[in-house]
């Protein structure tokens, strides 16, 4: 790595165009690409993994989830992390975590070892996804900073649109192991870039000391809330354990709050909840991807157990909600700054609600065109009207200098949603136990549709018709794996407070 540096006021900074540039787009892109890449191929290969590996639903949600649990609890520490320990060092670190545990996936011969191998890729995840941004942020100088942020997100949407194809292919043509297998040679050249290409920085006026006992607080109320709501009604477990993990996860999360109200340095700043503007976005951001990550979770399956799709069909049928967030989410967001956020994501979370009825009705005779097609487009058109509004919105309700907090703060909210959302709703409608997947998913796609209406209902009660979000230089590409993180200056794309006086940067997405 070069020498150190403190970061994005420095004078000069890596100018667009340049060798230097082209290194640290390539490092950043190919690093972030790594954890876009494994959030959509694995859902493809859930029911090859399932036969291979012989279990349930059950085990399904934990291959889906353990990676959800870590990632989500460390996503606001790793900013800090990176901050005080060098943005480059951590998101390399990140990417060597990543790595190795993808080679742990690779080679399990179980289920108990590949959900393992996916809660260390969750950690390394959580390590690289804001440094990439943060780099960027950091190294780039200020006038082509928008640019440089603009071309990662762009790339890495398009790495989110060729996942669900890459993935069903290498299922197809050999096995799932190949798609974490695939992991280890990009790692490798980010590796080499970021030791000889990328210049170290960091904040020097980061806090003394992290907040490791809320992370540890955070990870375990979702872990033993995610075990209470898979294991609930399992024949195989007894009634009193996931019980006595819900008592565990309310009594982890209340500890979680009593611990972030009284550090100097949380990880979590409380204060920021005082906005009802910026709890009123959160509150709709929890309904609307709490009823997305059981949607893309079970569609998968669907298409493939019941209406015998390949893997590589089953995850095409999906790209149109990343095609159509990747051409309309700029417009969205454009809109928004002329009336106000209200409307869009009062409207959209009751358009995805209204797709999600539409899959509803699918059957073993469905055709793609004529029945899959329509509600899968409807939902990205959903999308595509609420995620960029909602966003900014999150970012505009909060003071500017926790505006990184504000953001890193609605991502993780996301994440948390859709974790939850996956293990609670397939045993809501027994998806779990007796009726499978054939005769669960109609009430599935019911039940989170009835969850994405009340977060559109929500935003219309809740949000006042005055002030739109606060205007952004450009509008990101928007995948659907979480809203995306901004980068803020001097921060670690969204996770640090600031109190400079810039406006944050371009959002990107995680």
């Amino acid at each position: 790595m070069a020498e150190e540096d403190a970061g994005p006021e420095r004078p000069g900074g890596i100018a667009w165009g340049t060798p230097a540039a082209r290194w640290t787009m390539t490092a950043t892109v190919l690093g972030s690409g790594m954890a876009f890449l494994d959030s959509t191929v694995v859902n493809v290969a859930l029911p090859v993994i399932q036969r291979d590996l012989g279990t349930g639903v059950t085990g399904l949600q934990w291959i889906a989830n353990g990676y959800m649990v870590t990632l989500s609890a460390l996503i606001l520490l790793s900013g800090s992390l990176a901050d005080r320990f060098g943005r480059v060092r951590l998101f390399a670190a990140g990417v060597a975590w990543f790595a190795a545990a993808s080679a742990l996936c690779t080679a399990a011969p179980t289920l108990e070892l590949l959900v393992a191998g996916r809660v260390l890729q969750g950690v390394g995840g959580a390590l690289l996804t804001p440094g990439s941004l943060a780099i960027l942020q950091a190294g780039f100088r200020r006038e082509d900073r928008a640019r440089a942020i603009g071309a990662w997100s762009g790339l890495t949407g398009v790495a989110s649109a060729i996942g669900p194809f890459l993935g069903g292919w290498l299922v197809d043509i050999g096995s799932w192991r190949l798609i974490f297998l695939i992991n280890l040679p990009l790692a490798a050249v980010v590796l080499l870039i970021a030791w000889r290409r990328l210049p170290e920085s960091r904040d020097p006026q980061a806090p003394p000391r992290m907040d490791y006992a809320g992370a540890l607080l955070a990870m375990l109320a979702l872990a033993a809330a995610t075990y209470a709501l898979i294991e609930a009604g399992a024949a195989a477990v007894p009634p009193a354990l996931p019980a006595a993990a819900g008592v565990l996860g309310a009594v982890a999360l209340a500890a979680f709050i009593a611990v972030e109200r009284r550090s100097a340095h949380p990880m979590l700043p409380l204060g920021v909840f005082r906005s009802a503007r910026f709890t009123a976005t959160n509150l709709v951001t929890v309904l609307m991807y709490g009823a997305l990550g059981p949607l893309l979770f079970l569609l998968v399956l669907y298409l493939q157990e019941v209406m015998g799709y390949s893997a590589v069909q089953a995850g095409a049928a999906s790209l149109p909600i990343t095609v159509l967030m990747l051409l309309l989410s700029g417009q969205s967001g454009r809109l928004a700054e002329r009336i106000g956020p209200r409307v869009q994501m009062s409207v959209g979370p009751v358009l995805v609600a209204v797709g999600m009825v539409m899959l509803s009705r699918l059957s073993a005779d469905s055709t793609y065109l004529a029945d899959v097609l329509p509600g899968v487009v409807v939902v990205g058109l959903g999308l595509s009207t609420a995620v960029a509004p909602l966003t900014a919105t999150a970012l505009s309700s909060a003071p500017e200098r926790h505006a990184g907090v504000a953001s890193g703060v609605n991502n993780t909210v996301a994440r948390a949603a859709q974790l939850v959302g996956v293990a609670a709703v397939p045993a809501a409608a027994g998806v779990s136990g007796a009726a499978g997947i054939a005769g669960g998913f109609g009430p599935s796609m019911l039940i989170i549709a009835a969850v994405s209406f009340g977060g559109g209902l929500l935003a219309l009660l809740l949000l006042r018709r005055d002030g739109g979000p606060a205007p952004s230089p450009e509008r990101p590409f928007c995948g659907v794996s979480g809203p995306p993180m901004s980068a803020c200056p001097g921060s670690s794309a969204g996770t640090a407070a600031q109190s400079g006086p810039e406006a944050p940067g371009r959002p990107g997405n995680p």
